[in-house]
């Protein structure tokens, strides 16, 4: 399939910037979409985790190889066979309400956390009691060893483990916070925040940055500009105009089919910073009909071909993604190839409608959320929707903006209460390094991420794949894991893709990583 012209037609509109001192070095940057929630405990949105990172911080920190170091922690020390962690904080973090960051505000936070986030919900599996026996101290006391804490406490995606006051951390996990209080390098400025317009953070005088070299989320966070403001701006081509003209500083997802037009702009840059890239899925609602229809869920997986879904992304540019993929990243130990005959492009379109047939299910209405705002969302749903329909699925696609799909996926109803059958997400490529941290793999049910599928099979190959120090054991147990979630149909992966950020070239110091972050970067 064609890539589409996402462009074509379009009216450029100049911006309407809200006045700001001139005295005030300001960033203005492009989010990849609405920044609908500001709980990154609440939702996995990858906008409210890039939106996290400005006003949070956590105990400890990744570098861009995803090596762990110290963040909020000075240090932590390992004792009773592993089975005590004894972590102390650095001295002088303070909150943006210009209280101190006590040990007990780091419990009741890591505490909600665990409730929903599913490496979250590993570690409280193996921990006995959390507590802090002091303002500086926190001590885990584990019922199982896990050699993973200080990786779990640095997680960067999608939820990471932020810290917040006690008194907001004890708020409902399941309910979103309605006061932004962090102790990261930028302060959110709530008076100047309008959900689908813009978000402003304003530096944080008294953050106290570590001295180490800043690398993605460890190291110095030093807040070198004094304002960082978001825009909102849901059209690729006024994205792009607007940088060029520098009414704008940093769009980061700019539209591949746009990318040489800003290479050709003198004061632009365009470059890859994200290593990993994103891997993104169709995830179906393993509770409701017609996709808690087993039979129909693979029919769907048979369907898809994820080259097809690449190219209308990418085009012609086939070194910027990977299709067809598993469920772990090429290149990684637990890479394999078990269960990939499963997934789509190998079967003819008659095979297709007879599976789709035979599933019994095909005529029941099928209700795909369709986020149209998000151009790289926005295209791969129409390529999904347009084979679904062609193999006899009755596809009803409900067009939204992502911030209604961040919200309505939380939705368990049935499809005639406003729930849903399937959506397509993109998770941070990092993530699925290996099954410790591969959400969307993971079979537990209720605890699971949004489509609660069910496997016990994938969680206890998961839990001996933690047990397990023997590489070969736990290759071996990642080919278990991905055949299950090929053989239920966890979700049908849609490929690797790998896309350009661009930026105004008086911009420096943007750090490669997972994610946009704004400290280290300078405007002259």
């Amino acid at each position: 399939m064609k890539r589409r012209n996402f462009i074509a037609g379009a009216v450029v509109l100049p911006l309407a910037i809200p006045a700001v001192a001139q005295t005030v070095q300001k960033l203005i940057f492009v989010p990849q979409g609405n920044l609908a929630s500001l709980d990154p405990v609440w939702t996995t949105a990858t906008v409210t985790r890039n939106f996290s990172f400005l006003v949070y911080d956590t105990l400890y920190g990744l570098d861009s190889k995803l090596g762990v170091h110290p963040q909020m922690a000075e240090g932590h020390s390992i004792s009773d066979d592993g089975l005590r962690w004894t972590v102390r904080l650095r001295e002088g973090l303070r909150f943006h309400d210009n209280e101190p960051v006590l040990a007990r505000d780091c419990v009741a936070s890591l505490q909600r956390w665990m409730k929903r986030d599913l490496l979250g919900q590993t570690l409280a599996s193996r921990l006995d009691v959390l507590d802090a026996p002091d303002d500086r101290t926190l001590v885990f006391r584990l019922k199982r060893r896990f050699a993973a804490l200080a990786f779990a406490l640095a997680r960067s995606q999608p939820s990471p483990p932020v810290i917040q006051p006690a008194r907001l951390a004890a708020t409902d996990p399941f309910k979103q916070v309605t006061e932004v209080v962090g102790s990261g390098p930028f302060r959110f400025v709530p008076g100047e925040y309008v959900s689908g317009s813009q978000a402003i953070f304003a530096r944080f005088e008294a953050y106290q940055s570590r001295s180490e070299p800043a690398d993605f989320t460890g190291g110095a966070k030093r807040a070198l500009v004094e304002r960082v403001e978001w825009r909102i701006m849901p059209d690729p081509a006024t994205q792009a105009n607007a940088l060029m003209t520098g009414e704008v500083d940093w769009v980061e997802q700019p539209l591949p089919d746009l990318l040489e037009k800003l290479r050709g702009n003198k004061n632009v840059i365009v470059e890859k910073l994200d290593p990993y890239g994103v891997y993104p899925v169709l995830r179906m609602n393993h509770l409701q009909p017609p996709t808690n229809n087993l039979a129909l869920r693979q029919a769907i997986l048979a369907a898809i071909d994820p080259t097809e879904v690449m190219q209308a992304l990418m085009g012609d540019d086939t070194g910027a993604y990977t299709a067809p993929i598993g469920a772990f990243l090429p290149g990684t130990e637990s890479a394999n190839d078990a269960g990939m005959d499963r997934l789509g492009g190998k079967k003819s379109l008659a095979e297709l409608r007879q599976m789709v047939a035979a599933s019994g299910a095909g005529a029941e209405r099928f209700v795909l959320m369709h986020p149209t705002d998000q151009p790289f969302y926005d295209a791969m749903t129409q390529v999904v929707a347009a084979r679904l329909k062609q193999v006899g699925v009755n596809v009803e696609e409900q067009a939204m903006d992502f911030g209604t799909v961040v919200q309505r996926r939380n939705s368990r109803e049935p499809l005639d209460k406003g729930g849903w059958s399937g959506f397509i997400s993109g998770f941070p490529a990092a993530d699925y390094i290996d099954p410790l941290v591969a959400m969307g793999v993971r079979g537990n049910g209720a605890g699971a991420w949004y489509g609660w599928p069910e496997s016990a099979a994938i969680e206890a190959a998961r839990n001996a794949w933690m047990e397990s120090t023997d590489i070969a054991e736990r290759q071996k147990l990642a080919r278990d894991i991905q055949l299950e979630a090929f053989s239920n149909v966890q979700y049908v992966p849609l490929g690797q893709y790998r896309q350009s950020t661009a930026w105004r070239r008086n911009l420096s110091g943007l750090l490669p990583g997972p994610a946009p972050v704004f400290w280290n970067v300078t405007k002259t």
